[in-house]
């Protein structure tokens, strides 16, 4: 047997020991416990494209641009350019140029995505911890400033997934995937 023919010999039985022992210790561990499905509603909070898992709840654009001024601004600018963190606002156009302008307003498929994102990684200081209303209504405002909704706008769980987002039908899904269907 060569030298090579030994290591991968040695190294299958390494891998087949240590897959029997996780199998036979899995059991075994007894950590932890069953999650309840009142522990499970907590994290349960994605959203699909088509509005499916929002929550109850409503915000305007001029709700909105209170709490974008004391929770956004200093990271993304006063008008969502400018800041220290990504732009919001504007590129409408350039996503076909040398120099693409990736923003909620030109890039982002599904408004939708925009209060998902808001209510899980924001603000960066306190992610999370926006309430379903000021998520709305922050949405709302970041929408507004792109142009998508009037500056008189009020979102909730209805009309929020018929905005139509500028670059809807710029996604293309791998074809692997066009048919899979959301199990919930």
């Amino acid at each position: 047997m060569s030298c090579r023919n030994s290591l991968l010999a040695v190294a299958s039985a390494a891998i087949a020991a240590v897959a029997l022992a996780g199998a036979a210790s899995a059991g075994a561990l007894e950590f932890g416990r069953p999650a309840s499905p009142d522990e499970i509603a907590l994290w349960d909070i994605d959203v699909s494209p088509d509005g499916r898992g929002l929550p109850k709840g409503s915000g305007t654009v001029a709700r909105g641009k209170a709490v974008y001024a004391e929770q956004c601004a200093a990271c993304h600018g006063t008008d969502g350019t400018g800041g220290l963190k990504d732009r919001l606002v504007g590129g409408q156009g350039t996503l076909a140029s040398d120099k693409p302008v990736k923003t909620v307003g030109s890039y982002w498929p599904y408004a939708t995505t925009l209060f998902d994102y808001v209510r899980r990684a924001m603000p960066y200081q306190a992610p999370g911890t926006l309430g379903v209303d000021d998520t709305y209504a922050v949405s709302a405002y970041i929408l507004s400033l792109n142009g998508i909704v009037a500056g008189d706008a009020t979102l909730d769980q209805a009309s929020l997934p018929r905005v139509v987002m500028p670059n809807r039908d710029g996604f293309v899904p791998e074809p692997e995937f066009r048919n899979v269907t959301n199990s919930r």
